[in-house]
């Protein structure tokens, strides 16, 4: 009896190991894997079958359409290219050895990130400006655990935002992208005061940490032209005034081993001044005014894709303020602040007819005193 139970078990354990598997291994092999938009990104499941069985291995997905699928025995490959928000989703893998079925299960994020800090102000005037607002444009998540917003004084955060406002971005395809704010009050700044405050935007997801930067110039005044310190030059606005020259252009030379900024130009115009924005960066970008001293509505505006003009009248004094223009794609800004002319406020149109009057009767009086003194006596 012993004899045959001993025949039976390799047997028996034969029909136990049949449609045994290895594990289903999938690289990456973090259960949530992230993806920019408009990148690529490969998804590889892999299974081997211990009896020597060809296993049978294939994605599927639960909630997304599934992108390029190749497979083969032993392994599929999910690849996902140009990803868009549709991409993102729950995938699995499901992997077959015999009667054995085995899957993994994957989540992928499809975020956006791009460079696209904008600041208000954007420069600071020692002891007087307070408030001080930096927003994110065109990215998703937008929750607080993907995007966090903080402002640096060097190393130093500035306390926690007095308010977080997440908007939908003007839709420009199927993707939903969001614009994120925050705003901070400023505490009193400490003498010296610092040549620039930073604003940063960080990405943090699975396996994905990212910051953009832009630093804020503390101006001395509303006159002065260099913040105190050294900023780099693409963060530091161009400070004008309506009687002074343009600054000087950067060399030529220099020009290929920076980005393509816009530029903001000044010119006389009938009744005021006339301000261009333009961005030589070649075909398929545009420009458009994004702020100014009392709303854009204020002003006369006109855009034809790398120029946009925009007509600054110049009733009593004229405006003082920030003129602020941003270049699509890329969202680089370029400021000029205009400083108000010096001039006196007209005198009341009464005022010039009551003096007017006033000397037309004193001049009266003194010729009837004159006609009575010299007249002959009789």
């Amino acid at each position: 009896m012993e004899r045959g139970l001993a025949l039976l078990l390799p047997v028996f354990l034969g029909l136990l190991q049949r449609g045994r598997g290895g594990p289903l291994e999938v690289e990456p092999p973090d259960s949530v894997v992230a993806v920019s938009m408009g990148g690529s990104r490969q998804l590889t499941c892999r299974l081997s079958c211990a009896d020597h069985r060809a296993p049978s291995v294939q994605w599927r997905g639960l909630d997304t359409s599934l992108g390029a699928v190749r497979s083969d025995a032993g392994s599929s490959v999910l690849s996902v290219h140009n990803a868009s928000l549709s991409a993102a989703g729950t995938h699995v893998c499901v992997g077959s050895c015999g009667n054995l079925t085995l899957q993994r299960t994957v989540q992928l994020l499809v975020f956006a990130f791009p460079d696209q800090l904008t600041v208000s102000p954007v420069a600071l005037v020692a002891k007087q400006d307070r408030e001080v607002a930096c927003t994110a444009h065109n990215v998703t998540p937008a929750s607080p655990e993907a995007l966090s917003l903080s402002l640096l004084l060097g190393d130093r955060e500035l306390g926690e935002a007095l308010s977080r406002e997440v908007e939908e971005e003007p839709q420009q395809g199927e993707d939903l992208l969001f614009q994120v704010t925050g705003r901070w009050l400023l505490p009193s700044l400490d003498t010296p005061t610092p040549p620039a405050l930073h604003c940063r935007a960080t990405m943090t997801l699975p396996g994905v940490q990212l910051s953009h930067q832009r630093a804020i110039p503390v101006l001395r005044s509303l006159t002065s032209r260099e913040p105190p310190g050294t900023t780099s030059p693409e963060a530091t606005p161009e400070l004008s005034s309506t009687r002074s020259s343009e600054s000087p252009a950067p060399p030529a030379g220099n020009s290929s081993a920076r980005p393509c900024r816009p530029k903001i130009h000044q010119s006389p115009a009938a009744g005021g001044l006339e301000l261009l924005c333009e961005a030589a960066c070649g075909p398929g970008v545009a420009v458009g005014w994004t702020q100014a001293p009392g709303g854009l509505e204020a002003y006369q505006r006109r855009e034809a894709g790398a120029r946009a003009w925009l007509s600054v009248p110049r009733a009593g004094c004229g405006p003082e303020g920030w003129f602020q223009c941003r270049l699509d794609p890329g969202g680089q800004m370029a400021s000029l602040y205009l400083v108000a002319e010096v001039c006196s406020p007209p005198a009341p149109p009464a005022l010039w007819t009551g003096s007017l009057v006033l000397g037309l009767l004193l001049l009266a009086l003194l010729a009837y005193r004159l006609r009575k003194r010299c007249r002959p006596a009789r």
